[in-house]
């Protein structure tokens, strides 16, 4: 079983969101592209936020959206592609 699941991703991404606004993250899919997205900067050298056992961007990357160092904010143009904002972390560009 992987940990944390997708549903409890989901959870922790919408956690702060007030029972009557629209949900941040409601798919997988937002999931996926957001991790990804945040793995390709831990690849290209930006510091994780999160102590974690292993050594997999990938793996990080989760856990710090797990966590809530790293926050999902939809695209209004696209609600399919999702931009990452990382807190506390000024030095970091987008693509």
């Amino acid at each position: 079983m992987i940990h944390p699941s997708y549903t409890e991703l989901i959870q922790a991404v919408n956690s702060e969101v007030e029972p009557d606004e629209t949900p941040v993250c409601n798919s997988r899919y937002s999931i996926v592209l957001a991790t990804s997205r945040r793995a390709r900067q831990i690849i290209a050298g930006a510091e994780p936020m999160v102590i974690y056992p292993s050594n997999k961007p990938l793996s990080i990357a989760v856990e710090e959206v797990y966590k809530g160092k790293v926050k999902i904010i939809p695209d209004t143009a696209e609600e399919e592609e999702e931009i990452i904002s990382v807190e506390d972390q000024s030095s970091t560009t987008e693509e």
